[in-house]
């Protein structure tokens, strides 16, 4: 089989941002033939009809070809104000004018790491309704909410809690299965 080529999406900016080790800690428990590469959203700038007409910016241009190439998406944020955060769903409406669609029928996995009691559930759910009308196609479970994040990393950002490392292995796992499901031709 096919090495999978998964683009890591984070939906913090913050150089120490929990959701940054959750990617990468997924990428530690990922099965064999999966690799993770991550896409930076930093450079791109807030959607804007008028610039869209100028032409697509690079860092968008950027991010379409990385999305367009990967095998599947897994993304990881925060939660802000019970919802998306703004650099996520700024980035998922500039490649929602894209032609062609980024997101369509391609696989995509979820998770969020918040220091809250809910983990960032919202801003799943949120994210889902919004992929689900682009077309993309999102692993509903395992669902995988890491709430309380600042316990379970460590000072190096290393995943420590053991409950969550089981977790993030079996949504990995079942990804794989996932995104192999997906990729099958049409009988």
């Amino acid at each position: 089989m096919s090495t999978l080529n998964i683009l890591g999406i984070c939906g913090s900016l913050r150089a120490g941002s929990y959701n940054h080790m959750a990617l990468d800690a997924a990428r530690q428990r990922m099965p064999a033939g999966m690799a993770l590469s991550l896409a930076d959203l930093a450079d791109v700038p807030f959607y804007n009809k008028d610039v869209e007409d100028a032409g697509l910016p690079p860092a968008v241009a950027r991010l379409r070809d990385q999305v367009l190439a990967a095998d599947a998406l897994l993304i990881a944020s925060p939660e802000y104000n019970f919802s998306v955060t703004g650099v996520l769903k700024n980035s998922i409406d500039w490649l929602s004018r894209c032609s062609p669609q980024p997101f369509k029928d391609k696989p995509v996995a979820i998770l969020s790491a918040t220091q809250g009691p809910v983990g960032g559930a919202r801003n799943q759910y949120e994210l889902r309704k919004i992929l689900g009308c682009l077309e993309a196609l999102v692993l509903h479970k395992p669902e995988l909410f890491i709430n309380f994040c600042h316990t379970k990393f460590d000072a190096h950002g290393q995943l420590t809690d053991e409950t969550t490392s089981k977790l993030l292995t079996d949504q990995q796992a079942a990804f794989e299965r996932w995104i192999r499901r997906m990729r099958l031709p049409a009988a």
